[in-house]
């Protein structure tokens, strides 16, 4: 019997700035995530996890990257999610937590260069 391939998460590159630093504080103060990786000196590539979810950082001249970036991140949660991002600083959210006609319950947060960010949950 053969199995058929199963794709894991995204890694998405996103493009964070010349100075990387603002983007790397923006993802762990205000989104909980932690560096798990840097490359360069100077600095042009970090890459921030939080449970499973892995983004690598990009300084914009490192590689020709589209910008602005825009990604959907599913979690559980999302309430609490919300909750938390509000109260480290309630002016990232562009767009607040809501159940959208399509079916999931989402909000959207901008990241320092503007890239935008989708956290949602499908019902059920």
């Amino acid at each position: 019997m053969s199995s058929s391939p199963t794709l894991g998460p995204i890694h998405p590159l996103v493009p964070a700035g010349e100075d990387l630093e603002p983007a790397i504080a923006f993802y762990e103060q205000k989104l909980g995530f932690k560096v798990i990786h840097r490359e360069g000196d100077p600095l042009r590539l970090a890459i921030v996890q939080r449970d499973t979810a892995v983004i690598y950082l990009c300084k914009n001249s490192y590689q020709n990257l589209g910008s602005p970036t825009s990604l959907r991140i599913q979690v559980n949660q999302i309430d609490q999610l919300y909750t938390e991002y509000q109260g480290k600083d309630e002016s990232i959210i562009q767009e607040p937590l809501e159940q959208k006609p399509w079916g999931p319950k989402e909000f959207v947060v901008l990241d320092p260069v503007g890239g935008r960010l989708t956290f949602f949950a499908m019902p059920g």
